[in-house]
This record gives structure tokens, sequence and C-alpha cells, in this order.
């Protein structure tokens, strides 16, 4: 009897960890077709069904459970749910926070990826120190990890310093944003040179940004020239 039971239970929880990972790759599916509710209802199922299966086995499925609530967060994030947003990323990065401290190789990509959310997240809700704070340690991160592997950490790098630059920019910081932009763009340009149709919008963006640090430098001339460049790519 004992046995038998343990093999339905065994059953049960292959069961809905195979209808955990579905409802992730139906959320992803539903969010390209621009069907916000449905993709945040399938990613909302995902995250109960990894609750449940991490109470028995942590070490397997917390990093999945992390992995649906960063998704949660930016889906309730499009639709303008910032509380919930917030709460989700910030137990999305608690979670990545300790399964980084035990397995820094891992996990350290996905707690830099988690601390920018976060940033957007508490930008969204107005805590500006907050949010700076965050994208600060989220580049840091990355900065370490670009200079040890820079073909796969590079474009994250890119998108940390443009993220920072906004922080910057917000905090009143201008000369160190503009430093941020200036090297996102840089990055973002040699990666658009090699590899145009995946990195060309996000260089049009940093231009964009790039555009307004100098613009808030008083640099109105080169402010132009850069935002003509990324209309130009648009």
């Amino acid at each position: 009897m004992v046995e038998r039971l343990e093999r339905r239970k065994d059953e049960l929880e292959s069961s809905r960890a195979r209808l955990a990972s579905t409802l992730s790759e139906t959320a992803a599916l539903q969010l390209n077709l621009g069907r916000y509710d449905e993709a945040l209802e399938a990613i909302g199922d995902a995250v109960d069904c990894y609750r449940l299966l991490e109470v028995d086995h942590p070490d397997a499925y917390l990093p999945d459970l992390a992995s649906a609530l960063s998704t949660l967060s930016n889906r309730l994030g499009d639709l303008g749910r910032t509380e919930e947003a917030l709460t989700a990323i910030e137990e999305s990065f608690a979670i990545y926070r300790r399964l980084a401290a035990d397995t820094p190789a891992r996990f350290e990509p996905d707690l830099a990826s988690s601390l920018n959310n976060l940033s957007n997240r508490l930008s969204d809700a107005g805590r500006n120190l907050e949010a700076l704070t965050a994208i600060e340690e989220s580049f840091a991160i990355y900065r370490r990890l670009a200079a040890d592997t820079p073909a796969r950490f590079e474009p994250d790098l890119a998108l940390s310093l443009n993220n920072l630059a906004n922080g910057l920019l917000d905090a009143g910081r201008n000369p160190e944003a503009l430093t941020a932009i200036e090297e996102s763009v840089a990055i973002r340009r040699r990666l658009a040179a090699d590899n145009p149709a995946r990195f060309e919008p996000d260089l049009a963006l940093s231009l964009n940004n790039l555009a307004n640090g100098l613009a808030a430098a008083g640099r109105n001339p080169e402010a132009l020239t850069a935002i003509e460049e990324s209309v130009a790519i648009r």
C-alpha cells in the first residue's frame, strides 16, 4: 500500500511538473499573439504549480518558481498592475539571491536579470532611488560576467548600462548617465555591426537615450545627430 501511494505521489508530481512547463510555454505563445490576459492567466497557473512542487523538492523547483515569478511580474507590468508586479519580482529576486549565494556560477546571471527587472518595477512604482540601487548591482554583476565571457554577456551588459543611464538621469546625475549610455551605444554598435538583424533595434534604443543624455548636458547638436541616427535605423 505504501509503495503504491509513493508511486502515485511520484506520478502526480511528474504530471504537475509537465503541466507547469506547458503553462509557461503557453504563456509565451499567447504573449507573442498579443493575448496578454490569457498569457497572465497561464503564467499565474504555472507559478501555482511550481509553488506546490517546491514544497517537497525546493532544490529541483525553486529555480523554475523564480523564473515563472519573473515572467508573471513582466505580464502584470504589461497590464499596469504595478504593485502586484513588484511583489512578484521581489519574491523572484529573493529566491535568486539565495540561489546565487550557494551556486554563483549557475545563478548570478539570473540574479542580475532579476535585479534589472526589479529596477524596472521599482521605477514604475515611483521608487527611483531603490530602482537605481538595483540596476547598479545588476550592472556590477554583468560587468564581471562580460569580462569573463563577453560573447555571452555583452548584450546584457549593454542593456544594464542603458537602464543604469536612465536611473542616473532620473537622479540628476547627468555626467555619469552620459558615460553609461555612451558605453552602451559603443557595445551595441559593435554587436549590430556583426548581427544587425538582432542588435540594430537595441542600438536605436540606446541612441535615443544617448540623445536624451546629450540634451541634458546642453550638447544639442550632438543630441540631434544621435536621434537622427536612431530614427534612420528604426
